[in-house]
């Protein structure tokens, strides 16, 4: 098994590897699942998705970590911390993502939760953003759930994005 990086009392975040290909399959290939993405990813795509979090890994400490049920081991999703830059300037990104089949259920809120403690306790970020297409309500509700605040919107990726963040200095326990 890989190692496990954070765990919560539903969830095991561990580290994501090639043999994810799979797992991660079941949202790439999902084209509800990837409506605000540009497409579907295909097997290659989805292990060159894999490199990069690889190299995040191996660059930053952090990236994507494969989100697994704590008490079956059923894959749910990806949640963690990536490198982005928001308007020339580097950023770090809680981005999550889940299979369909387990919307719904609140895994989205308590790994990025968890995401968000570890990169200001861990990590000692000083600001932690998320960066949801402007029209994925759902995905903007997890990051508001999570105590962050609508800063602005941008477009990235050819795209208009929501810019919400958090400040270590102003970060208050959010009940789940």
């Amino acid at each position: 098994m890989k190692d496990v990086v954070l765990s919560t009392d539903r969830l095991i975040l561990r580290q994501m590897g090639r043999e994810d290909v799979p797992l991660l399959q079941q949202i790439f290939a999902d084209p509800v699942a990837m409506k605000y993405y540009p497409s579907t990813k295909d097997h290659q795509e989805t292990l060159e998705w894999i490199e990069w979090t690889l190299r995040n890994y191996e660059e930053c400490g952090v990236g994507l970590w494969i989100v697994e049920n704590r008490i079956n081991g059923e894959f749910l999703g990806q949640c963690g911390i990536v490198p982005q830059i928001v308007e020339g300037v580097r950023e770090m990104e809680i981005g999550y993502l889940f299979a369909r089949r387990v919307w719904g259920n609140g895994y989205a809120t308590e790994a990025a939760s968890a995401c968000k403690h570890y990169g200001f306790e861990q990590m000692k970020l000083r600001k932690i953003v998320s960066l949801p297409d402007a029209s994925n309500q759902p995905s903007a509700r997890v990051a508001e759930r999570i105590g962050m605040t609508l800063e602005k919107q941008i477009v990235k990726w050819n795209k208009d994005v929501l810019v919400y963040s958090v400040y270590a200095d102003t970060e208050e326990v959010v009940e789940r």
